[in-house]
């Protein structure tokens, strides 16, 4: 099958409330690409993922995000964007006042899910994906960060998306859970899922090396070659 682009931006501008972050930000993310995000704090990542999923709105360009054009977007149609979209954050953001399984039906109850026992099934299929099914009945504070951040790549997969936006998955981890959400993460891709992932750890560029795109000086560029990485002070 011929592969589909499933993000595809032509001279937007990312603002930040007023303020400009980036310009004339140009490019296209196939549907089963791992693409990073690197750049300083402030440099426009978070931002440009947040207007991926229209968090923030596109007042500058055009862009489409799996079918849902970004620039003429209503209000009304940003829920069903989101749900071809899972969003993985550095903070996790679970509810820390229920278990991991009320954590997930909170997910599907809120995107229009009823039948209880296909809810159950999903639950357990995104659980055995993450490596994680003996963790249902925990409560958040129970998982190491690590498990944390498994278990929020697992409510990111409720719905199936076509996409994974990760703002800094990793930044919170250390080395060997940073390792095992990677590893995760290049599973999730390679069963047609595009990922677009921010970072600021260089380590995993080396060692997990996929196309990359520098946010610097309002500009987005391609960086792949791997001395203007070594040479690039995150």
């Amino acid at each position: 099958m011929a592969e589909q682009q499933i993000i595809s931006l032509e001279n937007v501008a990312i603002y930040q409330q007023n303020n400009l972050v980036l310009e004339n930000v140009n490019f296209q993310i196939k549907d089963n690409e791992f693409v990073y995000l690197i750049g300083r704090v402030g440099s426009g990542k978070s931002s440009l993922i947040k207007t991926l999923y229209a968090e923030l709105p596109l007042k500058k360009g055009t862009g489409n995000v799996a079918g849902f054009e970004l620039h003429k977007l209503k209000k009304s149609q940003v829920p069903y964007l989101r749900r071809k979209i899972g969003i993985v954050f550095q903070d996790f953001q679970l509810l820390t006042d229920r278990n991991i399984k009320n954590n997930l039906l909170f997910v599907l109850n809120a995107t229009g899910w009823t039948n209880k026992a296909e809810m159950q099934t999903r639950i357990e299929q995104v659980l055995t994906l993450v490596h994680l099914t003996d963790k249902i009945n925990k409560m958040p504070h129970q998982l190491s960060g690590g498990e944390q951040q498994r278990i929020v790549i697992a409510r990111a997969l409720l719905n199936t998306p076509e996409i994974i936006l990760a703002d800094e998955p990793t930044g919170n981890l250390d080395p060997e859970s940073s390792d095992i959400i990677m590893n995760l993460l290049k599973e999730i891709q390679k069963n047609d899922t595009a990922i677009v992932m921010a970072t600021h750890n260089y380590q995993l560029l080396k060692k997990f090396p996929f196309r990359t795109l520098k946010c610097e000086n309002f500009c987005l560029t391609e960086s792949n070659s791997p001395e203007e990485l070594i040479n690039f002070e995150m």
